[in-house]
């Protein structure tokens, strides 16, 4: 006969880093890099159909053909810095994620904000300000996702 007590079992703390698949992380970063592009374009192109076709709103203008490009080029460059510091961040700190989380929320923040203070006109400004927020939602979700599939081993996220 067994007699069995009520005991808690403490696991030791794993004291390795965690192990990083730099080739899953990088190809989910490029990845997020198109989707940041497209998301850029359609909501250029939105604003563009909208100011065509819904009566009394306001033209947007300052969306030109340059201004998408930079707008595109400048999403998929956040993307790639964005996994850049998410694998920075796993090798190096304690709970990367959350400074993740807080970095790349904080940078969109500003991205969104930005053009209301750069005296832009109203609407325009709110257009961008819209599109930048959709880009910086995407960015943020998509690279945790992909740290997240590239790492072993963290425990605690």
């Amino acid at each position: 006969m067994y007699l069995r007590t009520a005991e808690t079992t403490v696991l030791p703390r794993p004291t390795t880093r965690p192990t990083v698949d730099a080739a899953r992380l990088w190809t989910g970063g490029l990845a997020t890099a198109v989707v940041a592009a497209l998301i850029g374009l359609v909501g250029v192109l939105v604003v563009r159909v909208l100011e065509q076709t819904v009566p009394h709103l306001p033209a947007v203008g300052m969306l030109s053909g340059s201004a998408t490009t930079m707008l595109c080029v400048l999403a998929a460059l956040a993307a790639l810095a964005a996994t850049g510091l998410a694998h920075l961040l796993l090798v190096s700190t304690p709970r990367p994620m959350a400074y993740l989380g807080w970095i790349v929320g904080l940078a969109t923040a500003a991205a969104v904000v930005l053009p209301l203070a750069a005296g832009a006109p109203v609407a325009a400004a709110l257009a961008a300000g819209v599109i930048n927020l959709v880009i910086g939602l995407a960015i943020g979700s998509l690279v945790a996702g992909a740290a997240y599939a590239a790492t072993r081993g963290i425990t605690a996220r």
